[in-house]
């Protein structure tokens, strides 16, 4: 495994980030435009969700592609991130409608990413 990537810890943190932006991404892309959003998220408080999570989002995989390049060869970064932002929307499909079309689906995606974002830019002796 040395010869295609030596740092593995390093790669299953970065596959683990760049999944959950990667779904968090195809999520937030079918919240817009707002006016077209699913019918479970447009109530009130939709609007604050949403906007949290984009800019989660943004911190998010600004940081792990910055892991990526700082810990990675450039060829594992390809070759992951592309498969992953290939397959990420099956991976968001598995999900059950009312999580990916609705108010507790942005929530928990909210606390995923800030879970994922105090793990990566405050605990980064752990990964």
């Amino acid at each position: 495994m040395d010869a295609i990537e030596p740092n593995v810890l390093a790669l299953i943190w970065f596959i683990l980030l760049f999944a959950i932006s990667c779904v968090s991404f195809y999520l937030i892309v079918g919240m817009f435009p707002l006016r077209l959003r699913p019918k479970a998220a447009q109530g009130p408080g939709t609007l604050p969700l949403i906007g949290g999570n984009l800019a989660a989002l943004l911190a998010l995989t600004a940081g792990t592609i910055a892991y990526g390049i700082g810990e990675l060869r450039w060829t594992s970064l390809v070759i992951c991130g592309g498969l992953l932002l290939l397959f990420a929307p099956t991976l968001l499909q598995s999900l059950p409608a009312r999580w990916r079309d609705g108010k507790p689906g942005l929530a928990a995606l909210l606390l995923v990413q800030i879970l994922c974002l105090s793990l990566l830019y405050g605990a980064t002796d752990l990964i």
